[in-house]
Formats: C-alpha cells, sequence, structure tokens
C-alpha cells in the first residue's frame, strides 16, 4: 500500500517536532541550533522517506538526523573551549537514539512536562511563555506578538533576548522536579490558554478556527488539572477552554463567520457546557478567583443564556470588573466595553472604549466595537470610517468578510 510521505512528515511535525526540538536543547543547550536543526530533519524526512519509506519510529529518526546535524553545525563552528566541549558531549550521545528524560516530576503526558520545562521561573514571565509558544507550541512570532499586543519586531527582540540569557547565564533545561512545579504553573497556563486563543480565533489565514491548536490546548488543559487537582486557576482554564469550545459548531455556516447573536444554540455542545460549568463550581468553591476562573463564569454566563436577550449584560459587566481589577489588560477593558454598552446602551460603552483606545490602536477589533456603538447611536458616517479602519487591519480572512458584510449593515 502506498504511503502518503507529506502526510506522515505532517504528523510527526505536529507530533514530535516539540519532542526533537526539546532533544536537541537539552543536549547542545542552543536553542536556536535545535530549531534548525530540527527543521532540517523534516525536510530530510521528505526525500528519504521517499526513497526508503517511513520509518517504524518516526520520532526516533528524527531525532538522531537533526542530533547528526547538530553535531555537524558545532565540529564546523568549534573554535574554543566552549565549542568544543558541546562536541564533546555531543559525540558521547552518538548511538543513543534519544537522551534519557527520566524525571520525578509526576508529569505524565510528555508535551506537559516539556511546557513545565520551557517555562523556567528564571526568566520573565512574559518572555518565558513567548519562548515556550514558538519552541514547542511552533507558533509564529506574529502571532505570539498579536497575542500580546505588541509589534512582531519587538517580540523577536524579546525571544532572542530570552535565548541569549539562558545561553549566557547557563540556565539548565531539566524537566523540574515536583516541588518545583507550583513556580512554573503560571506560566504553563498562560501558554495553554494562548494556544487555545489562537487556535479559537486564529489572527490570519483563511480559516477562523485551528481546530487541531484547540484540541492540544484542551487536552494540555486536562492534564494540567488533573496532575493539579487542587489548583483552582487549571480548573477555571479547562472549564473556560471547554465553554468556548462547545460553541464551536455554530460560529461558522457556509464558511462564514457567525456572530453569537445569531448562533443556533442547538448546536452548541450542552453536555461539554455542563461539564464546564462543574469545573467552575468547583474551582471557585476554593475561594481563591482568579483571571481564568472569572473569565470561565462570564463565558458560562453566555453559555446557558437560553437565547442572545436572555444574556444576563450587567453580570458580565460585574465579572469583567473584577477581571480588569485582578488581571488588568486593555482586551480586557475592550470587552468590557461591550458588556457595558449591552447593559447600560451604546453611548456607555463608547464612553469606556475612549479609556482604552490608545493600548488598541493597531487592533481591529477596537475599530470594529467602535463602529458597532456609532451606528446604534445612528452617526453612521462616523460608522464606517471606523469600519475602514477595522478592515484595513484585519488578517483572518473569515472576519474580513464578516466586518465587510457589517459595513454594508448586513447581520450575521
Amino acid at each position: 500500500m502506498e504511503v502518503d510521505v507529506e502526510a506522515a512528515v505532517a504528523a510527526a511535525f505536529r507530533d514530535e517536532r516539540a519532542q526533537v526540538v526539546a532533544t536537541l536543547i537539552r543536549l547542545t543547550g542552543d536553542w536556536d541550533l535545535a530549531e534548525e536543526c530540527a527543521q532540517d530533519a523534516f525536510a530530510a524526512a521528505l526525500e528519504t522517506w521517499r526513497r526508503d519509506g517511513v520509518p517504524r519510529r518516526p520520532g526516533a529518526w528524527l531525532t538522531m538526523v537533526a542530533r547528526n546535524r547538530a553535531l555537524d553545525r558545532l565540529r564546523r563552528e568549534a573554535v574554543g573551549a566552549a565549542k568544543l566541549q558541546e562536541v564533546i558531549v555531543m559525540r558521547r550521545s552518538e548511538g543513543a537514539p534519544e537522551p534519557d528524560f527520566a524525571d520525578d516530576s509526576g508529569i505524565e503526558d510528555d508535551r506537559l512536562r516539556l511546557v513545565f520545562t520551557c517555562c523556567h521561573p528564571a526568566l520573565a514571565l512574559e518572555a518565558r511563555v513567548a519562548l515556550t509558544l514558538r519552541t514547542l507550541a511552533g507558533l509564529t512570532t506574529g502571532e505570539i506578538a498579536r497575542a500580546f499586543l505588541v509589534p512582531e519586531a519587538t517580540m523577536a527582540q524579546r525571544i532572542v533576548r530570552a535565548k541569549r540569557k539562558i545561553r549566557n547565564a547557563g540556565i539548565p533545561f531539566r524537566i523540574p522536579p515536583a516541588h518545583l512545579l507550583p513556580e512554573r504553573v503560571t506560566g504553563v497556563l498562560a501558554v495553554v490558554y494562548l494556544l487555545f486563543n489562537e487556535g479559537y480565533s486564529a489572527t490570519e489565514g483563511a480559516d477562523l478556527v485551528r481546530t487541531g491548536l484547540c484540541a492540544e490546548a484542551i487536552r494540555l488543559g486536562r492534564s494540567l488539572a488533573d496532575l493539579m487537582p487542587d489548583e483552582p486557576e487549571a480548573l477555571g482554564l479547562l472549564a473556560l477552554m471547554l465553554l468556548h469550545d462547545a460553541r464551536s459548531a455554530g460560529r461558522t455556516e457556509d464558511g462564514e463567520l457567525v456572530t453569537m447573536e445569531h448562533q443556533d444554540r442547538t448546536r452548541w455542545d450542552a453536555a461539554q457546557i455542563e461539564e464546564a460549568e462543574a469545573l467552575v463550581e468547583r474551582a471557585l468553591r476554593r475561594g481563591r478567583p482568579g483571571p481564568y476562573q472569572i473569565q470561565a463564569a462570564i463565558a458560562a454566563c453566555h453559555a446557558t443564556a437560553s437565547t442572545w436577550d436572555d444574556t444576563d449584560w450587567p453580570q458580565i459587566a460585574a465579572l469583567y470588573g473584577e477581571l480588569a481589577r485582578v488581571a488588568p489588560s486593555p482586551v480586557v477593558e475592550l470587552n468590557r466595553a461591550v458588556a457595558i454598552g449591552m447593559a447600560e446602551g451604546p453611548a456607555a460603552g463608547l464612553a469606556r472604549l475612549a479609556e482604552t483606545e490608545g493600548a488598541l490602536k493597531d487592533s481591529h477589533l477596537l475599530h470594529a466595537t467602535r463602529a458597532e456603538f456609532l451606528r446604534s447611536l445612528g452617526r453612521e458616517a462616523e460608522a464606517d470610517a471606523a469600519f475602514a479602519q477595522a478592515l484595513a487591519l484585519v488578517a483572518n480572512d473569515q472576519e474580513r468578510r464578516h466586518l465587510e458584510r457589517r459595513r454594508t449593515n448586513r447581520s450575521m
């Protein structure tokens, strides 16, 4: 039977890339070298597997090829004692298909173990999250930059500085023991959250939803909740992702974006919503509310409303007010303005929106929200200009088409 080699390489990239990169980082201590040689190994697989067939253990084959590429690079570049020592280390590893990743962390999930390893507390929180998303999750620098609301060049520099700090300070790439996991959990939660966000609302490209990223984030969230059943924010994050994912089937129709107001709620996953509600209640009973739990409570308000008109907007606005207190951010303020506009009227929403415009001036969501408020107030010329600004900034094709329809006052 003929094997689709391209599909096999794509599957290996999805399933094995993080482990291959992590192995090379552990062997060499050089993050850039690890990523480059892993990429070379996948390119080599396309050619070699067509000729020789897909190996029985693709991950081991890729690791061996990537390690050999790294060894060759280090041999060519060895100019001093430090580089020569790296070559010695690499030579010692020859003949072993994979290094020993045995640990006493108690983490059973391989991918989650790598995320904990990457989220080293010696790095600033944003740096460790960005580096993990780039290295292990495979998000582009542009996608990560949009998640943090900074220019792509700025994020690229932050990632470079984080790698440089790891190298210069000799920060080890080791799986932390169980007693050190709590100091890394904040970064791990942020990685899973941002991975899901990029999957649920892709910042660019043709598809609104990247189902593979959503599924992987939820899988990691379940593993994290199982690992830390008494950590309320882990429960809150899992609930939040399940609540959003439960509405996925209603978000598009005939390939076009459908806003929540117009979604067919019978297509929402009722069993998943019920599971998430139980998780929210379980988390809140611990008496330590945090940003993921509050966001889950907001999502539950939306998911449990029988119709759009039954949505408890005053409660949602109040919850966003609490979220702004514990985890202030421009995006939280944007969503708070929407909730206030729905609860108190468009004038109130527009006034609140004005308070966060500076930080989100390059976000299409800000201008689209302002356009809707202005239209509700009958200020059509200003609304049209705001829609034009939003369209100039949006990068996702489905969102662009939706904004074009809204601009011409066609709902969906």
